[in-house]
C-alpha cells in the first residue's frame, strides 16, 4: 500500500484550563477534548474536505498538525508527513516544514499580515527567508504569484489596511503558494472572497494538486464548495470525525444524522425557500414603491488617493496620478424602499463595504447625495447625523471584531441605549435582556454577564444583531453577516433575521458574496463591479434571466449542491 503524504493518527487535543494539573504538577485527563481521537489520511495529489459546525475542532486539528499550539496545550497521538513524525522535528526541521513542505492559509488574513509592512515586503521576506535569491528575483516571482490571485503589481507598495478583507485573503493565499509546498492546509480560505475569485483560486489549487501531486486539506463550512473541489470529505462533530467517504457518496448517501442535518441546512438556503417567509413583506414593499424611498442614493462617489502613502511615493516616484486613485464607489444611484430586502453582491474589492460605510457616513463621500427619510445626510451636522444613526444600524462580517472584548455581552447590547440617552442604566439592562431573549440567547441571565470570547461564532453574531436592533432602527445594513458561519448556524441566523424583519418592520441592505444566501433572503439584487452597479432587478429575474455578462459570470462560478447528478433528498433515520 502506498504511504500517504500526510497522516493524523489518534490525535487528541485539549486546551489548558485551571484544574488540568494535579497538586504535584502532573497532567491529569481534561474534562473535554477539543479534538478527540481523530485519524485521517491524505495522499499526494488528493483533496480532502473537512467540514463541521463552528467550535467542532476543525481549526484546532489543522493547527495541532502543524505544531502551532501553545506549549501548555495537551496533545496526544501522532502526525506523520512523508513517513516522518512531525512531533519529533527539531526547531530547524520545523521551520522548513512550515512553508516549504506545508503551508497554512488562515481564515483571518490579518493574523498573518504585519500592518507595518507593505504587501511586497511580505512576499520578498517570505521568499528570501527560505531560499537564497536577490531581491529582484524575489520580487519578480512574487509579482507573478500575486497576479495569479488577481492582485495587480500597482498595489505592491500598499499596506494591509489599504486592502479589503477579500483582497487581504488573496494576499494570504499568494504567500502560501510562493514556496510551492507539498501540502496546503486551508482553513476557511475563501470565506471573505466572492464566488468568481473563490472559483479561480480553488481551480488553481486543484490544478497544482494534480500537476505537482500536492495535497490539500480544505477546512470549510461551505458544503457546496467542498463538494465541488474535494475528492473525499470528513465530517467533524464534537471533536470527532463522525463520517468519512468519497464526496459523491457522502453527499448522496449520508450515514450519520449530523451529516444529514448539515446537508438539509445547506439545501434549505439554496432552495430559495426564504422567499415564502417574506411574501407579505414583498407585497407591502411593492405598495411602498409608489411612495418616497426610505434610502435614496444619487450619483455617489467615494474615491481614495494613494498620494498620502509616503512609502509608496518613495518606492514609485514615477507613478501616474491615475494609478494612485481607487474608485471604490463610482457614481452609484440606487433606491431602497420600506420593508424590502435589497441584496448587494459582487467580487471582493468592488466597493460593497465602502458603499455601506459611506451610507452611514462612517466615511465622508467624495461627492453625491445620500437621502434617508427625506433628509440629505451629507448636509447634516455631527449631532444631527448622530441622531439619524439611531435609525440606521450595521451588522458586520466578524462579530468578534465589533464587540468590545472587555465588555460583557449584556453591556454591549445595552450600551447604544445609554449613548443615545434612550434609557437609564436599569431600564437599559431590562431591555438588553429582552433583546437577548428575542435573538435566541436564552435564558438571557446566562448570557448577560458573559464575554464575547466565551460564545461561539453564531452566538456572537446574535449578540451583534441584538446590539443593532436595541435602538429600534428602520434600516439595517448587513455586511456579510453570515459568511463566517457554518451552514446550520447560517440557516438559523437568516431565519431569525426574517422573523425580526417582520416583527420590527425592518428594511435590509444585505451585502454578501454568497449567491445562495442572496437568493434565499433578498427581494431585489444589485450587482456591483468596480465601484458601479451593473445590474439591478428582482431576485428570481437576476438568477434566471441575468442580463449583464458579469452577472452571468458570477452565477456560473457559484458552487451549488444541485450540481450533483442525483438531487439530494435527505430522509430521516
Amino acid at each position: 500500500m502506498t504511504q500517504p503524504l500526510f497522516r493524523i493518527e489518534n490525535l487528541r487535543v485539549a486546551y489548558p484550563h485551571q484544574g488540568d494539573r494535579g497538586v504535584n504538577g502532573t497532567a491529569i485527563a481534561p474534562t473535554a477534548w477539543a479534538v478527540d481521537d481523530v485519524s485521517i489520511d491524505l495522499a499526494a495529489g488528493e483533496r480532502l474536505g473537512l467540514v463541521g459546525e463552528s467550535g467542532c475542532g476543525k481549526s484546532t486539528l489543522g493547527r495541532a498538525a502543524m505544531r502551532l499550539m501553545s506549549a501548555s496545550t495537551q496533545i496526544e497521538g501522532k502526525v506523520w508527513f512523508n513517513g516522518e513524525s512531525v512531533f519529533d522535528f527539531s526547531a530547524e526541521q520545523l521551520r522548513r516544514f512550515r512553508g516549504e513542505a506545508v503551508a497554512l492559509i488562515f481564515q483571518d488574513p490579518m493574523t498573518r499580515l504585519d500592518p507595518l509592512m507593505t504587501i511586497g515586503e511580505h512576499c520578498v521576506e517570505t521568499l528570501r527567508a527560505h531560499e537564497p535569491q536577490s531581491r529582484q528575483q524575489a520580487k519578480d516571482r512574487a509579482i507573478a504569484t500575486l497576479e495569479a490571485v488577481k492582485i495587480p503589481a500597482s498595489r505592491w507598495s500598499q499596506f494591509p489596511h489599504e486592502f479589503s478583507g477579500g483582497m487581504r485573503q488573496r494576499v494570504a493565499i499568494a504567500l502560501a503558494l510562493l514556496l510551492n509546498p507539498q501540502l496546503i492546509v486551508a482553513d476557511e480560505p475563501t470565506t471573505s472572497l466572492d464566488v468568481t475569485v473563490s472559483a479561480q483560486i480553488l481551480q488553481e489549487l486543484t490544478r497544482l494538486c494534480q500537476e505537482r501531486q500536492m495535497g490539500l486539506l480544505l477546512i470549510s463550512h461551505d458544503l457546496a464548495m467542498v463538494g465541488e473541489y474535494c475528492d473525499r470529505i470528513a465530517v467533524m462533530y464534537g471533536g470527532k470525525v463522525v463520517e468519512t467517504g468519497e464526496t459523491q457518496t457522502v453527499f448522496t448517501q449520508p450515514q450519520h444524522d449530523y451529516t444529514k442535518s448539515l446537508l438539509k441546512s445547506a439545501l434549505h438556503l439554496q432552495s430559495g425557500g426564504g422567499q415564502l417567509k417574506v411574501e407579505r413583506a414583498i407585497e407591502r414593499a411593492a405598495l411602498e414603491r409608489d411612495k418616497i424611498p426610505l434610502l435614496s442614493i444619487q450619483n455617489l462617489y467615494q474615491h481614495y488617493t494613494l498620494e498620502q502613502n509616503f512609502a509608496a511615493r518613495l518606492l514609485s516616484p514615477g507613478a501616474k496620478q491615475s494609478d494612485r486613485t481607487i474608485k471604490a464607489v463610482d457614481g452609484i444611484t440606487l433606491d431602497l424602499y420600506p420593508g424590502e430586502i435589497l441584496g448587494l453582491v459582487g467580487e471582493s474589492g468592488c466597493g460593497k463595504s465602502t458603499l455601506s460605510r459611506t451610507l452611514l457616513h462612517l466615511i465622508r463621500p467624495t461627492s453625491g447625495k445620500v437621502e434617508f427619510l427625506g433628509q440629505d445626510l451629507t448636509c447634516l451636522s455631527f449631532q444631527a447625523l448622530r441622531q439619524q444613526r439611531r435609525q440606521m444600524q450595521m451588522v458586520f462580517q466578524d462579530p468578534h471584531a465589533c464587540l468590545n472584548p472587555l465588555m460583557t455581552v449584556g453591556k454591549s447590547v445595552a450600551d447604544p441605549l445609554l449613548i443615545h440617552h434612550l434609557a437609564d442604566a436599569a431600564e437599559a439592562k431590562v431591555q438588553a435582556k429582552q433583546m437577548l431573549e428575542r435573538v435566541g440567547l436564552t435564558p438571557a441571565e446566562d448570557f448577560y454577564d458573559r464575554y464575547p470570547k466565551e460564545l461561539s461564532g453564531g452566538q456572537q453574531q446574535r449578540v451583534a444583531i441584538a446590539r443593532a436592533l436595541i435602538t429600534r432602527p428602520k434600516l439595517l445594513i448587513c455586511d456579510e453577516p453570515v459568511s463566517m458561519l457554518d451552514a446550520s448556524v447560517q440557516a438559523q441566523v437568516l431565519d431569525l433575521m426574517l422573523e425580526l424583519k417582520q416583527e420590527f418592520e425592518l428594511t435590509y441592505l444585505f451585502i454578501t458574496h454568497d449567491l445562495g444566501v442572496a437568493r434565499f433572503l433578498c427581494d431585489r439584487i444589485a450587482v456591483m463591479q468596480s465601484g458601479k452597479i451593473v445590474e439591478l432587478g428582482n431576485t428570481e429575474e437576476i438568477f434566471t434571466r441575468p442580463q449583464h455578462s458579469y452577472t452571468r459570470t458570477l452565477l456560473a462560478a457559484a458552487p451549488l449542491l444541485s450540481h450533483f447528478p442525483k438531487r439530494l433528498e435527505i430522509k430521516e433515520s
